[in-house]
């Protein structure tokens, strides 16, 4: 993308300011409003209801109403990872992140059964439940998010997330974070564990570093942040530098791979993380991000590879390696694009378009992808990264001039309009995918 300099016909801005608009998510998300048609019907079952699994149930039922669409997912109401760091920074509250299905059953004439996906039968066609039913499918779409890689680091287990914990998967972890900070001693230090690459979400680590030390210097001001980073590089690094240094000093201490950054032992017990050359770091809160996978789902349906995420065709999002199973979101492996979840909610829509084609018996349309992430380093200091994708000699590429990061020598109002931009970011995105703002 180019930084407002002129270089490509969309700039930066206007790129943005489209992205915060709620009508064009649909033509950013990879192929143009669906005309409803009088296709013949099919059924398809979607597992999972966050950003990629509800946008599918919905888009394919825009695509042709008399698709037969039951949406699988456990919870109620979904907790969304984008925002849950405002949360831990004090700028929101949890109920604002909180979204329900109303729309999709509603005006949708989507089934939403609030039951876990238990097997899939891939040659049968056939969806196993918790509650003992099952459903029959001719395309299945997975959208199961990622799991988490227990022991990955020594110590590090389901027990231990109860002191430790690495809420990544928004909800009940996040607010145990929450009151964790809130508890913490005047003075003291939060540790956070960094991953390596891949995982949900490359900015979401130092943007929750951003968030607490807002939430310090509001409530806590001699408290500092440790980030403890398995990489020397991550996601809009000089952006995020910068920002903590002018909003923050140095209460936040990032420490990379290069300087002993790679931990490799916790204890949850003591609240203490071990790197890989023996330094030893005690923590007052101590949040572990620890390495992830596809969500377990995708194991069971067999569409996972030995690195534990979904390799899938670029043009459809079908699994390389078990047909009629769609994988979108964070489980698959769709580099350059992130897993994050405008990225899902994009996916989700070429499926959406490409099942319905498939059922009809048309050729599905051409697709493309945009990608956005927006992070808050503080309540008016907004940054940002695009890009936009499309098929490249049967891989997914990045289209050049077309995406980009924030520029670094903004001016103050700039930022701010960023930090609005989030915000209108947000609420366009929920719109789009459960009918629901913040």
């Amino acid at each position: 993308m180019s930084q407002d300099n002129g270089r490509s016909g969309l700039t930066r801005r206007q790129l943005i300011q489209g992205m915060g608009a709620a009508s064009t998510l649909p033509l950013l998300g990879g192929v143009a409003p669906f005309a409803i048609g009088n296709q013949s019907a099919g059924r398809v079952v979607v597992i999972g209801g966050g950003f990629g699994g509800a946008t599918a149930a919905k888009y394919l039922k825009r695509a042709n109403p008399a698709i037969d669409v039951t949406m699988v997912e456990p919870a109620e109401v979904f907790y969304t990872c984008p925002f849950s760091n405002l949360f831990l920074g004090g700028l929101r509250e949890l109920n604002a992140i909180a979204h329900g299905y109303d729309e999709l059953r509603g005006r949708y004439g989507v089934k939403v059964i609030h039951a876990m996906a238990e097997d899939v039968d891939p040659d049968g066609h056939r969806v196993s439940l918790s509650n003992s039913d099952t459903l029959d499918y001719d395309r299945l779409v997975l959208s199961p998010g990622i799991d988490i890689r227990w022991d990955a680091l020594e110590g590090y287990d389901e027990a231990a997330a109860e002191k430790a914990p690495h809420s990544w998967k928004a909800g009940p972890q996040t607010e145990l974070l929450k009151r964790q900070l809130e508890g913490m001693d005047d003075g003291g230090t939060f540790v956070m564990v960094a991953p390596e690459n891949p995982f949900r979400c490359p900015p979401g680590p130092y943007e929750r570093a951003s968030m607490v030390a807002h939430y310090f210097t509001q409530h806590k001001p001699n408290a500092k942040v440790l980030i403890l980073d398995a990489k020397d590089n991550f996601s809009k690094q000089g952006l995020f530098t910068a920002g903590w240094e002018q909003l923050y000093g140095d209460r936040i201490e990032w420490v990379g791979l290069s300087n002993d950054g790679r931990v490799t032992r916790v204890d949850a017990n003591n609240l203490e993380v071990e790197t890989e050359f023996g330094t030893r770091h005690q923590a007052d809160v101590l949040n572990v991000i620890p390495p992830q996978k596809a969500g377990w789902i995708a194991d069971r349906a067999g569409v996972t590879d030995d690195s534990g995420w979904v390799p899938v065709k670029a043009e459809t999002f079908e699994s390389q390696r078990v047909n009629d199973i769609h994988v979108v979101g964070d489980a698959t492996v769709a580099t350059p694009m992130p897993k994050s979840g405008f990225c899902a909610n994009a996916q989700a829509k070429v499926v959406a378009a490409a099942i319905a084609a498939t059922l009809e018996g048309s050729t599905a349309p051409d697709p493309y992808w945009a990608n956005t992430c927006y992070s808050l380093i503080g309540p008016e200091y907004g940054i940002s990264v695009a890009g936009v994708y499309r098929v490249q000699d049967g891989v997914i590429a990045s289209v050049e001039g077309a995406g980009g990061l924030s520029p670094t020598d903004a001016p103050e109002a700039t930022r701010a309009l960023e930090a609005e931009y989030a915000v209108g970011w947000y609420n366009a995105i929920c719109q789009d995918t459960w009918g629901t703002e913040a």
